[in-house]
């Protein structure tokens, strides 16, 4: 079978759009025609209602989902010295917003559900240590009951980096209301992605909401009248309008994703290491990922059948160029080393069918059995 016959996208980003593009449309109109399009009766509404969705009390919009993370951690005062725990197989962005900060990334190692390894925690505990920030990556929440108990023993603050986790569950919990702070991302390819770059930040904590609303727009308190030191980071109203379309099929979307992965499971687990979900996890597969030995053969057979797969992520963050003056050398995190060399992430979207899916688990059977 050909690539042309079978182009096979990852995303399928203008799928998505055909199907909701008169609404789609008929928003972005309607933020033209009011002449307003920066912090305005759009974005208030998307904030209340993501608050909603996430059973917080409060959403703050901004620019992007990294400086989601910077903000929240403006907002609790980390700078130059302070300390912040998270992981290395993570997208290089979770990094770059502690360090606008100023302040210092501490890794630590991931469990088989390549989350934060909450065994590894405590060891990496200092004096200067003020947050944890586990990723709930590829969909699935981290065990959020482990990092909690830890943060409170020794006085800590947590931020959730929810990117890739719109939605997802941790004991019946949604993602983004599990700790101090839950911050996500709305660029296009997430599960509620925006037409451009965008983030947000969950809190149930009133000073916390009202210092970020300060933050992300220079430090304003009202117009003119600057209170704090801020910076200028705000999701603008075309964007809010049309992430308040889409937050309405956000679960359709993600029930359909969970349909995927069960397909996925059933044709792909006697032929490479499908993904472990956890019991107390409701995974969301933002993305839908494997692991297989020779991983850069596989995908490059499966580029050759029309099917388009990435790499989240090739080169852990402790061995990015870079980092490299956090002082980690290679075999400092193996769990996360080994799996940066099997990974492949297949194409996974709500409007991806049962066809593909088929063609896709065949080629990969074709390729492993010979």
């Amino acid at each position: 079978m050909s690539l042309a016959r079978h182009p096979i996208s990852f995303s399928g980003l203008s799928e998505q759009y055909k199907d909701i593009k008169e609404k789609i449309d008929s928003a972005v109109a309607r933020v033209l025609k009011s002449g307003w399009y920066i912090l305005g009766k759009e974005l208030k509404a998307f904030e209340e209602e993501f608050a909603k969705y996430c059973s917080v009390k409060y959403a703050v919009g901004c620019a992007s989902g990294t400086e989601a993370i910077a903000l929240s951690l403006m907002a609790l005062n980390i700078t130059q010295d302070d300390e912040v725990i998270t992981v290395p197989n993570t997208a290089v962005p979770t990094i770059s917003a502690i360090s606008m900060t100023g302040a210092k990334p501490v890794l630590v190692d991931i469990d088989k559900y390549f989350l934060m390894d909450t065994s590894k925690i405590e060891k990496a505990i200092t004096k200067k240590t003020k947050v944890i920030l586990p990723v709930h990556l590829y969909g699935q929440a981290a065990d959020m009951d482990k990092i909690n108990n830890i943060a409170t023993k020794y006085k800590l603050k947590v931020i959730e980096d929810a990117a890739q986790a719109h939605g997802a569950q941790y004991k019946g919990k949604k993602t983004g209301s599990l700790s101090d702070l839950g911050c996500f991302s709305f660029y296009p390819t997430k599960n509620l992605g925006a037409f451009g770059d965008g983030g947000a930040i969950t809190t149930n904590d009133k000073m916390f909401y009202e210092r970020l609303l300060m933050l992300r727009n220079y430090g304003e308190k009202e117009r003119y009248y600057h209170a704090i030191e801020g910076i200028n980071s705000r999701l603008d109203e075309v964007q809010a309008a049309v992430l308040r379309i889409k937050l309405k099929y956000l679960d359709r979307w993600n029930s359909q994703r969970k349909k995927i992965a069960g397909v996925y499971n059933n044709l792909l687990m006697d032929v490479c290491a499908i993904p472990l979900e956890r019991k107390e996890s409701s995974h969301i597969f933002h993305l839908y990922v494997i692991r297989a030995k020779n991983r850069q053969k596989l995908q490059a057979h499966l580029k050759k059948k029309g099917i388009d797969t990435l790499i989240h992520y090739p080169v852990p963050v402790h061995l990015q160029k870079a980092y490299a003056r956090l002082k980690y050398t290679k075999g400092d995190f193996p769990v996360t080393e080994q799996c940066a060399q099997e990974i492949l992430s297949l194409p996974m979207h709500p409007y991806l069918n049962e066809k593909n899916i088929k063609y896709i688990c065949k080629s990969i059977c074709e390729y492993i059995k010979n």
